[in-house]
């Protein structure tokens, strides 16, 4: 890891590859803070904190992601969805031809959560999953998120 920095809900853990974002990890409140390791990084912190104040902020980061092509796809589909708005699994499933569970697998494996915001895409009859959780902390990192885009 290359940067945790605070977040409302815990810690944000930020890993590079160079000059490529790859990945963003959620950690517990209370985890260590560790301080950028180089401009990139400062820069994907200061985008991060940019959002985290502003939920209508558009990244602008290059990204390096490891999926299989199925899951870039999925990856894609969230990416067009707007700050403040949501889509359900099974849109994105039927549109894609496949099952709205594989679109949640896909969505709970996004290597770089909030730049590609997985957060967006609910279930139809609630929230969903969030990171391979149904309950607990993951919920209500997407409950905050979902209404810090919604003010």
């Amino acid at each position: 890891m290359n940067a945790k920095m605070p977040a409302p809900f815990g810690v944000l853990g930020i890993s590079t590859q160079g000059d490529f974002l790859s990945g963003i990890e959620f950690l517990p409140p209370g985890t260590p803070l560790l301080d950028p390791a180089d401009s990139f990084t400062r820069e994907v912190c200061a985008q991060l904190g940019r959002y985290l104040e502003d939920p209508r902020f558009e990244f602008d980061l290059p990204l390096i992601l490891s999926g299989t092509v199925f899951r870039k796809k999925v990856w894609e589909k969230i990416s067009e969805i707007p700050a403040g708005r949501t889509r359900r699994y099974g849109e994105i499933a039927k549109e894609l031809g496949t099952a709205a569970r594989a679109v949640g697998q896909a969505c709970g494996a996004n290597p770089v959560p909030l730049v590609i915001p997985c957060h967006r895409v609910v279930s139809g009859s609630g929230l969903g999953g969030f990171m391979h959780h149904g309950e607990g902390h993951p919920l209500l990192i997407k409950e905050w998120l979902l209404s810090h885009e919604s003010d």
